[in-house]
């Protein structure tokens, strides 16, 4: 007894390949993507500069006189945009690992919904940082 063996025609597989560097420009990240990978570099510029700020504050902290030389020292405009790129990093992380946290309990997972809360992470920590600029260079 043998039976006749139907073939099964075989689908053809999509192709998935390695996006090249010549192909960067035409690959567009999602919003979750870009804010992924704010939230990496965030994460890593705050412990980059953790041992700088301590240092910093350990100085500062040794007698009024080195308080009052490190106070004139923020007054720079250059050590002002350190302290505005520290403060944009801080807001960008916390603000993004909230949304982390939300993830976690399930909520936001839809497409969209994380579209949505992406944006609102970058608008929400630019914002912050904006009220922070402003008050850093005296505007009020």
């Amino acid at each position: 007894m043998s039976e006749a063996v139907r073939e099964v025609p075989k689908k053809e597989r999509p192709e998935f390949r390695n996006i090249h560097v010549t192909e960067l420009s035409n690959y567009r990240l999602p919003l979750a993507g870009i804010v992924s990978i704010l939230h990496r570099i965030s994460g890593f510029l705050m412990f980059a500069l953790l041992p700088f700020v301590l240092y910093l504050l350990q100085q500062s902290l040794t007698s009024e006189i080195s308080f009052a030389y490190f106070q004139g020292f923020a007054q720079l405009i250059v050590v002002k945009l350190i302290i505005l790129a520290l403060v944009w990093g801080y807001m960008q992380h916390f603000c993004a690992g909230v949304r982390h946290l939300f993830m976690d309990l399930h909520m936001g997972l839809t497409k969209e919904k994380a579209r949505q809360s992406a944006a609102s992470v970058i608008v929400v920590s630019l914002a912050l940082t904006l009220l922070v600029a402003l008050k850093l260079f005296g505007v009020f």
